[in-house]
């Protein structure tokens, strides 16, 4: 097998099954524009208008899109040649040519209006797959090549980018379809997707009430939830933030589900499970979710790779076409709940015990003008990223003792 390297050609060098339309080379020289969650609320409220929204996305939609094609085509040919890439490639170019058709239709034209909605309901279905078919690209790829140091390090660069990508526009996407659809599909007291007073408790809740399911179906037990909270912000009142409760699921549902399973199968042979435990705390910038438990953590080595696309703690599970969700997955469960998390300027951070157990910490914005989408650009900085070549480590590596100086402590 042939070692993988990121190999960077110019535009003018791609050959012809990187060819990039037009549209893409046109789109891709614009950066992307990052809102907060004030002006994402802005354009839902009560005055939101609905041809200021369109002016907005049909212009940068397409931008978001071409950024991230632009940063395909410079993917390993082994890798860009898989046919699940082709396939995510595929889609994106076609969602770029059905956007950019609006390009030239007014605002006041209700049926373009309501044609935009439609497309971007198909943009949205289009790209319903996009994670596990990624995946499945890279899983080819590992098969037919041999993954160096430095093309694993510009694929974990690449994924984050690109799956970060994928959370940024479908957030647009639905955003401007709930509000603007006319359907009362979505809770009302949402602005679109956005919860103006999300009660973080009542999503925890619900999130270990899933995560306890799945648990209890696959081990016939599950641990119980030990929550407290503290309102620094206003003591003694619920803990309400702006937000999107879904991304807040997602990632405590992630993470419930990694600490329930941890727990189970480290504690199978005790009387009674012990409980995971939470922690919310809500100061004046930060809201704070800990999540700990005792479910023996995992040794140093492997937490630098929890966070790695390339690996997964857990077997990987048998697919099927059926809804049953694995207890874990593919190894995508953590890097994609920590862009969830840094998507509006958060973070995710797993610190591990070894023989203990392991605390999950999440870290959200307080407050609305500062969530602000962290979005990736395709420029120069980005281009030179994936041109780094493999150097010699400039520290030690551990090694075994030299045999001469075992030699002479024998003789001392």
């Amino acid at each position: 097998m042939k070692a993988a390297r990121f190999v960077v050609r110019s535009a003018g060098s791609l050959s012809s099954g990187r060819v990039v339309p037009r549209e893409v080379e046109h789109f891709s020289r614009y950066s992307p524009s990052p809102l907060s969650m004030k002006q994402l609320l802005d354009f839902g409220s009560e005055n939101a208008c609905e041809k200021t929204s369109f002016a907005f996305l049909r212009q940068e939609l397409p931008v978001r899109l071409a950024n991230i094609l632009k940063e395909i085509d410079i993917l390993p040919d082994q890798l860009i040649n898989t046919s699940s890439v082709q396939l995510v490639k595929s889609w994106y170019i076609q969602s770029l040519l059905d956007l950019v058709q609006f390009q030239e239709k007014s605002p006041e034209d209700q049926k373009a209006l309501s044609d935009f909605i439609d497309t971007l309901i198909k943009v949205r279905n289009r790209h319903h797959d996009v994670v596990p078919t990624m995946a499945q690209g890279v899983i080819d790829y590992k098969d037919v090549s041999t993954v160096d140091i430095v093309a694993n390090q510009n694929l974990q660069y690449f994924l984050d980018r690109f799956y970060m990508n994928r959370i940024s526009t479908r957030m647009l996407m639905n955003q401007h379809i709930l509000i603007f659809n006319g359907s009362q599909s979505g809770n009302p007291s949402h602005i679109g997707s956005i919860d103006p007073n999300c009660d973080v408790v009542a999503v925890i809740q619900d999130a270990y009430e899933c995560s306890r399911m799945l648990c209890d179906q696959y081990y016939l037990t599950s641990p119980e939830l030990k929550l407290s909270q503290l309102n620094g912000k206003s003591p003694g009142q619920p803990i309400h933030i702006v937000y999107v409760p879904s991304h807040l699921h997602h990632i405590l549902f992630e993470l419930f589900k990694n600490a329930m399973r941890a727990t189970v199968e480290t504690q199978e042979h005790l009387p009674a499970l012990t409980p995971v435990e939470v922690m919310v705390v809500l100061g004046k910038e930060d809201l704070t979710i800990k999540i700990s438990d005792r479910g023996g953590g995992v040794p140093l080595r492997v937490t630098d790779r929890l966070f790695s696309y390339m690996y997964s703690t857990a077997p990987t599970p048998v697919m099927d076409n059926s809804r049953n969700a694995p207890l874990a997955g593919f190894g995508y469960g953590l890097p994609i709940s920590r862009l969830y998390a840094k998507y509006f300027q958060g973070d995710l951070n797993v610190y591990s015990l070894s023989g203990y157990g392991t605390d999950a910490i999440i870290y959200l914005k307080a407050l609305s003008s500062e969530s602000i989408e962290k979005l990736p650009v395709f420029n120069k900085s980005a281009f030179k990223h994936y041109q780094m070549s493999s150097e010699a480590d400039d520290w030690c590596v551990p090694s075994k003792e030299p045999k001469s100086l075992g030699k002479a402590k024998a003789a001392a």
